[in-house]
């Protein structure tokens, strides 16, 4: 480290962090409530505070100052002064060294200690007594960066929504068992944009990969203490640096390298990101960065009691995001991955909360403002999922256009549907059409609705056919976290099997279930590893399984292989079809073709479904056409412009069923059949097919047969 000046210049209050301008490093923060804000520097080993610097100046709340010599690689902190009435919200302790909050990169790991409390621990005035002890040797600290990166000819594949599929995966799971990646590269960004990796994704025709938490991520000490790690990433430590573990050379540009060449292979990349709340739980926790520099503005406390923090997240407390200095921070951190790294989109975990004021969820909250307005921003694929466990937490189809929506009643009515249960027909119906009943309004398109069988929240599709009911007792927590009801079956064991016909059905279903996602409109989601029929033992709550209860087992198996195989032609049917991805919600008012309409029902007679064939609850036979013009509009006088037509035929039942195909009479193509997955795409010579039990076909034909026409 060079040699540095004992003293700041008064520097600016902008931008938020440490800039480095090639002379020195101007350092601003903001905190409401401080009196005084010392910036602590460090040696090259983060071990011991060579120097405390109080920032010299406060501009609108913003404590600033301007450090000459400094470069690039500079390991610092923050202790913040101010009163310490937890009764106020008020929880400042300069014995504590807090992370900078627009830190951009960390430096070393936090080891917990009690003396990361701001309270001291087992005392009985709890966190209304004051610890002096200092926090520094347990934590990590910031570093100052250099985001400076040639970006080439980079351009990101901006695929339009009706044409993107997202693969979700665990960045370090993903990759942390392929013998084909160099080992220092697995588990890491330079492993997931890896040649093998990315080839893998282009087979399935993958379009966008969803990361689960890319943030630094604070390993809890209650999951410490029972040997286990968070494993999904939902705790952030900071909303601007990444997690060093994900870093195989520890360098920020490695992950700048893998989106550019997963942009050169086509795929974007989607970062889940938790903005709703952070590690420092409630009131009893650490204090590590947020907490110290202003608790009361930064976390969304109860009225008339500030010593309470309001908790609509279930992690201990909820990120304040009315105050407009907070929703800077998000709107800065969103800015930054979207600017210096050149990601594509978002994913936002408990949306709803993101969405809260005074009163409630708001779709026309600030948060959605700013982004909505936002010209960086507002042009990325930004996905919401629709909840939180506070009052009237449950949003899905009201967040506002521009977003789609993880669509859980998909997930919930396929499931139901493919296992059997009574009167599922009609709701299977919507959830086959973007579920136009929550998202047809507003003018939104059906991309809103992101369609998954599976998520990284739930059983995996292999567990969902083998596991009735869920196997957590490695979480430590008796079996009693994790959904309750998964909707799914064992179909005669529980877990693994090795009988013929229990593995028969368990394929039959799973590939059942893939046609439907790939064939149903809205924006299809794999979960990583479901393409080859991954397991997680059972465990529908792996957050804190880091181990291989939750990494993708890559081994070649002739199911696996097969699995991929029939995954990826349905995926090449969904790019081949437009009916199949529809841009626009379809209702049944236009005819492409006369006697045609854009979109029927049929039962297994190949009669229009009436309102009795709906309301059977025995029913188990669903029949979707589905009718498009292909190709530009004409100009008058022009041939007409073909139209294409799709046919879905569904059968949950356990018996085969002879289904006759609807009129008018059509030259059908079976391009797919779940049954008989390795069957080439055929002609039809016969009004009616076979579609055999917990099956489910896919066909395809041109204009009608001229005589038919005529």
């Amino acid at each position: 480290m060079p040699l540095l000046p004992d003293w700041l210049l008064p520097g600016r209050p902008d931008p938020l962090g440490a800039s480095w301008d090639g002379l020195g490093v101007n350092f601003a923060v903001f905190s409401a409530h401080a009196t005084q804000v010392d910036l602590c520097l460090f040696d090259a080993a983060g071990r011991r505070e060579v120097a405390r610097l109080p920032l010299p100046e406060c501009t609108d709340e913003v404590f600033h100052g301007y450090l000459p010599e400094a470069r690039p690689g500079l390991i610092y902190g923050f202790r913040v002064h101010g009163p310490y009435q937890p009764e106020h919200g008020h929880r400042f302790n300069p014995h504590k060294l807090l992370l900078d909050p627009y830190g951009k990169q960390l430096h070393g790991a936090l080891r917990w200690s009690d003396a990361l409390y701001g309270h001291r621990l087992g005392t009985p005035r709890g966190d209304l007594s004051f610890d002096r002890r200092d926090s520094a040797a347990a934590m990590p600290k910031s570093v100052v960066v250099d985001d400076a990166f040639n970006w080439g000819d980079d351009r990101p594949p901006s695929v339009p929504w009706d044409r993107t599929l997202i693969y979700e995966t665990h960045l370090r799971g993903l990759t942390i068992q392929r013998d084909d990646i160099a080992p220092r590269e697995r588990g890491s960004f330079a492993g997931l944009a890896s040649p093998p990796m990315i080839a893998h994704l282009q087979r399935l025709g993958v379009t966008a990969v969803e990361l689960l938490p890319v943030h630094a991520i604070c390993q809890d000490r209650f999951l410490v203490e029972r040997k286990l790690r968070n494993y999904w990433g939902y705790s952030t430590l900071s909303f601007f640096a990444p997690e060093p573990a994900y870093l195989s050379t520890g360098a920020l540009d490695e992950i700048r390298v893998a989106i550019r060449r997963l942009h050169a292979a086509g795929i974007e990349v989607i970062l889940d990101v938790v903005y709703n709340h952070t590690c420092e739980g409630d009131a009893l926790g650490p204090t590590l960065s947020w907490r110290g520099l202003d608790n009361a503005s930064y976390y969304r406390l109860v009225p008339g009691e500030e010593r309470r923090n309001i908790d609509e997240t279930g992690c201990g407390n909820t990120v304040n995001l009315s105050h407009p200095r907070v929703l800077q921070m998000v709107m800065d951190s969103l800015r930054y991955w979207a600017t210096a790294f050149r990601v594509d989109g978002f994913r936002f975990d408990l949306a709803s909360t993101l969405g809260r004021e005074g009163h409630g969820f708001d779709p026309g909250s600030g948060f959605f403002d700013a982004i909505r307005q936002d010209p960086v921003l507002s042009r990325l694929k930004l996905i919401a999922e629709p909840w939180d466990i506070g009052p009237g937490g449950y949003q899905l189809g009201a967040h506002p256009p521009g977003f789609s929506e993880w669509n859980d009643r998909y997930r919930d009515g396929v499931r139901r549907y493919w296992r059997g249960d009574a009167g599922m027909r009609p709701d299977l119906a919507a959830r086959l059409t973007a579920s136009g009943d929550l998202f047809d309004r507003r003018r939104r398109r059906p991309w809103a609705s992101v369609n998954f069988l599976a998520a990284h929240d739930g059983f995996t599709l292999q567990d969902l056919v083998s596991f009735t009911e869920r196997h957590n007792q490695a979480n430590g927590e008796g079996n009693r976290d994790g959904h309750g009801e998964n909707f799914s079956g064992n179909w005669g064991v529980e877990g693994p099997s090795t009988d013929p016909a229990i593995r028969e059905t368990r394929a039959r279903l799973k590939r059942a279930m893939l046609l439907t996602l790939f064939a149903s409109h809205g924006t299809p989601m794999l979960l990583g590893g479901d393409e080859f029929g991954r397991s997680q033992r059972g465990n529908n709550n792996a957050y804190c399984q880091d181990n291989s209860v939750s990494w993708l087992d890559w081994t070649a198996t002739p199911e696996g292989e097969a699995l991929i195989a029939f995954t990826a032609r349905a995926a090449e049917l969904r790019r081949r079809f437009a009916s199949l991805r529809s841009a626009v919600f379809l209702h049944g008012y236009t005819e492409p073709l006369p006697g045609l309409r854009d979109i029927g029902w049929f039962g297994a007679d190949g009669q229009p479904m009436t309102p009795e064939a709906w309301n059977d609850p025995a029913g188990r036979v669903l029949v979707l056409r589905r009718a498009v013009p292909v190709g530009d509009t004409p100009r008058r006088g022009a041939a007409a412009t073909p139209v294409e037509v799709t046919l879905l035929v569904l059968n949950a039942g356990d018996q085969p069923c002879e289904v006759t195909l609807p009129e008018p009479g059509l030259p059908w193509i079976s391009l797919l059949d779940s049954a008989a997955p390795e069957a080439p795409e055929a002609a039809l010579d016969r009004p009616t097919i076979i579609v055999a039990a917990r099956a489910a076909r896919l066909l395809a034909a041109g204009p009608p047969r001229q005589e038919q026409a005529a």
